[in-house]
């Protein structure tokens, strides 16, 4: 069970950063950690969740809440793995959409990770014990391309790409409505939602810069296909940027994707009502091989339950 644990400020910590003062009222927490657990909406400040900054008036109630620990290393699972490139230095997989990249709070196994770690024989160490080998990650619901480091140098040199944004990525994604245009442009900072602390929002008062494209590929019935591209890396980026358009990603419980649908068809109706995740897939990814310096692209067809969306969304279907 997680631990929790309620401290009251006192007068003497009037004008003290709230993460500098908790720093010292739990020892066994260091301040990166609370910050990270504020981040995830694990700190409470008068009932309410806090932010690292906020300054102490005295006499508030704090609570602290952690999550459960999780085994310390993860081990190898005979999970089915799609592999759609291998070599001496990576690895690239298409990652079905419900499985969790790496083990986290309340995860310990299951993940891409224990897949990996049962298929492949050496992985990078730079991401940790917990994240071997992962240079970026996909959204559990999210399906598609990912390129994993055997070792870590090439680890490095992929992250670096990341870094400098010269990482192809595009992704399908199925969005409530048709937008006007057919292609557009969304530069739209995102930070964490100051209300809800689980989500991210372009209305955040510390936003970092994040830039996205899109082409409609595919007008539907009350809904359209996008082909979006991203030129930078925020967590869950297409989903908040697109339901800032008023076009959420069909299935996405958090940013809007469940609204009631406008489609003319009980069964295109149905069908986005039944769907079980976001309606969105890592279609491309292209980079420099850390090795040669040859680009690589690769490209991953819908999966299954995407196509069966399209097919019951398309217009001229009965």
């Amino acid at each position: 069970m997680p631990s929790s644990r309620t401290l009251v400020a006192d007068a003497a910590a009037a004008g003290t950063r709230l993460d500098v003062w908790l720093a010292r009222q739990v020892p066994d927490l260091s301040r990166a950690r609370l910050q990270a657990l504020m981040a995830q909406g694990a700190v409470l400040l008068a009932g309410r969740a806090a932010r690292p900054s906020t300054r102490l008036k005295g006499g508030e109630a704090v609570s602290v809440t952690v999550p459960d620990p999780v085994a310390g290393r993860p081990g190898p699972e005979p999970l089915p793995l799609s592999i759609v490139h291998e070599d001496a230095r990576l690895v690239v997989v298409d990652k079905p959409a419900g499985l969790v990249v790496h083990p986290g709070a309340g995860r310990a196994s299951g993940t891409l990770v224990n897949a990996l770690l049962h298929h492949v024989r050496d992985l990078s160490g730079v991401g940790g014990v917990l994240r071997p080998g992962i240079v970026h990650r996909l959204d559990r619901g999210t399906s598609g391309l990912m390129v994993v480091a055997k070792d870590d140098q090439a680890h490095r040199a992929l992250a670096a790409q990341f870094a400098a944004r010269t990482v192809e990525k595009e992704y399908l994604a199925v969005v409530h409505g048709v937008p006007p245009r057919r292609q557009g442009v969304v530069e739209a900072a995102i930070g964490r939602d100051p209300v809800h602390r689980r989500r991210m929002s372009v209305r955040a008062p510390r936003g970092r810069a994040a830039r996205s494209t899109f082409t409609v590929e595919e007008a539907l019935d009350g809904a359209a296909l996008l082909r979006v591209r991203i030129h930078t890396g925020r967590t869950h980026q297409i989903r908040v940027h697109l339901a800032s358009l008023g076009h959420p990603v069909a299935g996405d419980a958090t940013y809007g994707g469940r609204r009631e649908p406008s489609s003319r068809r009980a069964s295109a109706r149905a069908a986005l009502a039944a769907l079980g995740r976001p309606a969105l897939h890592a279609a491309v990814l292209a980079f420099d091989h850390p090795g040669t310096g040859t680009r690589l692209r690769f490209e991953s067809p819908l999966p299954a339950d995407l196509q069966a969306l399209l097919r019951a969304l398309d217009p001229k279907s009965k």
